[in-house]
C-alpha cells in the first residue's frame, strides 16, 4: 500500500476521531496516527459527554454527521437533562458513559470506516516545502505524504504530569508525551503557550460507604443525543453526592506548600471555572464544604470518578484528603489525582477554517488550540476535517457564524480573541442562544450536513417532513379561536391558568408559561400531535415567538457586518491614526470581515471607522485604475 494520503490526522482522541471520520466519509484517503491504538477515543478525565453548552455541541456534531452522539447513546449508563426547570435556551443533556465501552465502540467505527487507515506511531516532525505541508515523519524517520495534516494532540505536547514533587513527562498518566513534535512547532515559529489541567482520583467502589451519601438516579425518560438512535441501553448506574469537610480544608491549608500549584513549580495557566481542590479551599476560605460527586466509570469496573477532589498533592496527602470526606473514610485510591502541564498554540494564528496562517495545509484542533473538554475537541476536529476535505475538493470553506451554531461561536472566539486560559463552551458565550438551542440543532444544521455528504438524503428528507409538520401545527393553532366563556375559564381553572378576558387563539393560550401543547386537549379545534420532536418545536416556537423574533433581527445586523469583507492583503500599517498596538494586532489576526474585527478585544469605534475609510479609498482607487 502506498504511504501517500490526502489527509493525515495526528492524534486519535475525540477531535482526531471526528476529523479522520469526516475526511474519510467525504471521500478522502485518510490516515489516523495515535501513540497507542488502545487509547483511541479514551475518556481520559470524567466519564461524561455533554453538559451545559456542551450538550449543544454534541447535538450539532450529530446534525452534521459526526460520531460522538451516536457512541454516547450506545454506551451511556446515566442520563440527565440539566437546567430542566429553566428555559430551553439553557437546557443541556449530559450522559455518563461506560468509558471502556465508549473507547471500544469508537475504535470499532474508526477501524471499519472506508478510506480510513490507522497507524500506531509517534509523529515527530512535519515535512514542509515552500511554507506548505507535504507530510510527516514518525519517530523512526519514516515519511508519510499528505496534502493536508490535522494535529489533534490534546495534552500530549510536552506533557508533564505532577503529583507532589514528582514530575513525569506524560501525555496523560501512563502514556508517552509528544516532545519532538512540540519542539518542532516552536522551531517553525508558532507562538506557543503553556496550560495546566488535572484530574481527580479514581476510588474503588467496594471501599465506599454509599449508604450515607445522597443518591441521584437517571432521568426516567431520557432523550438520545443522536437522531439515528432508536433505543438507549437499559443498564443504569447512579451517581452519589458528598462534600468536603473542615478536616479536608485544614489538611490542604496546612500542607499547601507541598502543592506544585502553590510552590511555583507549575507555570501553566489553569481554568478559573474548573479550579482544583487546593484552589477552591485557598480562594474560598469562607466555604465550609465543597461538593464531591461520585460517578461510576463503567458497568464492569470498580473505578469511581471522584469529581471535586482533583489536586496534585503527594499521594500520602491524597489518602488523608479522601478519607476526610464522609462515606470515603475507608476508600481505596486506584489511580491518584494529578495535574498536567502541556503546550498549546495560540489560536489567533489560525484561519476560520482552523488552517494555520504560517503553514498552508496544516490544521489544528482541540486542546492544542487552548480549549478544554471532549465536546469542544470533537467539534473542532469535525470542523477541521470538513475543511481539509473541502479544500481538496476545491470547494468553498465550511464556516458557521455566531448565529448558526455554538461551534461557530467557539471558533470565532478562538480565532478572534485568542485564549488566556483553557477555553470552555458556556451558554453565556452565545449571544443568540435562544435560537441555538439543543433541541433545534437538527433543523439548524442537518441541511449543511447533507450538502457536505455526511447526512443521507433519506435522513434529511425525513427532517424536512418534520419541519413541514411544525409549520402546519403552528399555523393551525393560529386559526383556532378561543372566546371567553364559562366553559373556557372552567377549563383554564383546571389547568391552574388565569381566566380569559379577551378573545384569543390556541396559539395565544399556548404562550402561557403554565400550559403545554397537550394541556390544550380540552379545547375545541385542538389536534393531537404524535411526534414528540414536532410537538416540542411547536411549543417552544410558540412560547418564545417574540424573543426569537428579536434575536432574529439582531442576527440580520450581524449578517450585515459579516458581509463587509476585508481584503486578505489589507495593509493595516498604512492607516493613519491607528495605534501601533492595533496595527500589530489586526495584522496578526487578519479579520476577514468588519463584524469579526469588531469582536477583537481592544478594537475601538475609531479604529473601525479608520479601516472602513481606508477600504473605501482603496475601492475608489481600484475603480479609477480599472476605468
Amino acid at each position: 500500500m502506498s504511504d501517500n494520503f490526502d489527509i493525515i490526522v495526528v492524534g486519535g482522541g475525540h477531535g482526531g476521531c471526528e476529523a479522520a471520520l469526516a475526511g474519510a466519509r467525504m471521500g478522502m484517503k485518510t490516515l489516523l496516527f495515535n501513540i497507542n491504538l488502545d487509547s483511541i477515543a479514551l475518556m481520559s478525565c470524567n466519564p461524561a459527554i455533554g453538559g451545559l453548552a456542551k450538550g449543544q455541541l454534541v447535538k450539532e456534531i450529530d446534525a452534521l454527521g459526526g460520531e460522538m452522539g451516536k457512541i454516547t447513546d450506545k454506551t451511556a449508563t446515566h442520563f440527565r437533562l440539566l437546567n430542566a426547570s429553566k428555559g430551553p435556551a439553557v437546557q443541556s443533556s449530559r450522559m455518563q458513559c461506560d468509558k471502556q465501552l465508549y473507547r471500544l465502540a469508537m475504535k470499532s467505527v474508526v477501524e471499519n470506516q472506508k478510506n480510513l487507515f490507522i497507524r500506531q506511531a509517534m509523529v515527530e516532525k512535519l515535512v514542509i516545502e515552500n511554507s506548505k505541508v507535504i507530510g510527516v515523519l514518525d519517530q523512526s524517520g519514516y515519511f508519510y505524504g499528505a496534502q493536508k495534516v490535522i494535529i489533534t494532540t490534546g495534552t500530549f505536547l510536552n506533557g508533564l504530569v505532577h503529583i507532589g514533587t514528582a514530575q513525569t513527562p506524560s501525555g496523560r498518566a501512563g502514556e508517552l508525551a509528544s516532545v519532538g513534535l512540540a519542539n518542532h512547532l516552536k522551531e517553525l515559529g508558532f507562538e506557543i503557550g503553556r496550560m495546566k489541567t488535572g484530574t481527580p482520583p479514581r476510588l474503588k467502589a467496594s471501599s465506599i460507604d454509599f449508604s450515607v451519601l445522597e443518591r441521584q438516579d437517571s432521568d426516567p425518560n431520557p432523550q438520545p443525543f443522536s437522531f439515528t438512535t432508536k433505543q438507549l441501553r437499559t443498564e443504569r448506574l447512579p451517581s452519589y453526592f458528598a462534600g468536603t469537610s473542615v478536616q479536608t480544608h485544614r489538611l490542604i491549608q496546612e500542607n499547601i506548600h507541598h502543592s506544585p500549584l502553590y510552590s511555583g513549580v507549575i507555570q501553566g495557566v489553569s481554568a478559573r471555572y474548573c479550579p482544583s481542590l487546593e484552589d477552591k479551599v485557598m480562594r474560598f476560605g469562607e466555604r465550609e464544604s465543597h461538593p464531591v460527586v461520585l460517578e461510576h466509570e463503567g458497568l464492569d469496573t470498580q473505578e469511581v470518578y471522584a469529581k471535586g477532589l482533583g489536586n496534585c498533592l503527594p499521594l500520602e496527602l491524597q489518602y488523608q484528603i479522601v478519607h476526610s470526606v464522609r462515606g470515603l473514610e475507608k476508600a481505596e485510591i486506584m489511580r491518584p489525582a494529578y495535574a498536567i502541564e502541556y503546550d498549546f498554540v495560540q489560536p489567533n494564528q489560525l484561519h476560520l477554517t482552523l488552517e494555520t496562517k504560517l503553514i498552508a495545509g496544516l490544521y489544528l484542533a482541540g486542546q492544542i488550540n487552548g480549549t478544554s473538554g471532549y465536546e469542544e475537541a470533537a467539534a473542532q476536529g469535525l470542523w477541521a476535517g470538513i475543511n481539509a476535505a473541502r479544500a481538496l475538493q476545491k470547494a468553498p470553506p465550511f464556516i458557521l457564524d455566531r448565529s448558526e451554531a455554538y461551534m461557530g461561536v467557539m471558533i470565532d472566539d478562538l480565532i478572534t480573541r485568542g485564549v488566556d486560559e483553557p477555553y470552555r463552551m458556556f451558554t453565556s458565550r452565545a449571544e443568540y442562544r435562544l435560537i441555538l438551542r439543543e433541541d433545534n440543532a437538527l433543523i439548524r444544521l442537518m441541511g449543511k450536513g447533507n450538502e457536505l455528504g455526511l447526512i443521507s438524503n433519506e435522513d434529511y428528507a425525513a427532517l424536512q417532513e418534520k419541519v413541514k409538520e411544525i409549520e402546519k401545527g403552528i399555523a393551525h393553532l393560529k386559526t383556532v379561536n378561543v372566546k371567553p366563556s364559562p366553559e373556557t375559564n372552567e377549563q383554564l381553572a383546571k389547568l391552574n391558568s388565569p381566566p380569559l378576558n379577551n378573545a384569543s387563539t390556541l396559539f395565544g393560550l399556548l404562550k402561557r408559561y403554565e400550559l403545554s401543547y397537550d394541556s390544550l386537549a380540552g379545547f375545541p379545534g385542538w389536534k393531537e400531535q404524535q411526534d414528540p420532536f414536532v410537538k416540542k418545536q411547536i411549543e417552544i416556537e410558540t412560547k418564545y415567538e417574540g424573543y426569537i423574533r428579536r434575536q432574529s433581527e439582531s442576527v440580520k445586523k450581524l449578517k450585515e457586518q459579516e458581509k463587509k469583507k476585508i481584503p486578505l492583503d489589507f495593509d493595516y500599517s498604512s492607516i493613519p491614526g491607528l495605534s501601533n498596538e492595533l496595527k500589530v494586532k489586526l495584522t496578526r489576526i487578519a479579520p476577514t470581515t468588519i463584524g469579526q474585527m469588531e469582536r477583537i478585544p481592544g478594537i475601538t469605534e475609531g479604529a473601525i471607522s479608520a479601516v472602513l475609510i481606508m477600504m473605501k479609498k482603496q475601492e475608489m482607487a481600484n475603480s479609477v485604475q480599472k476605468g
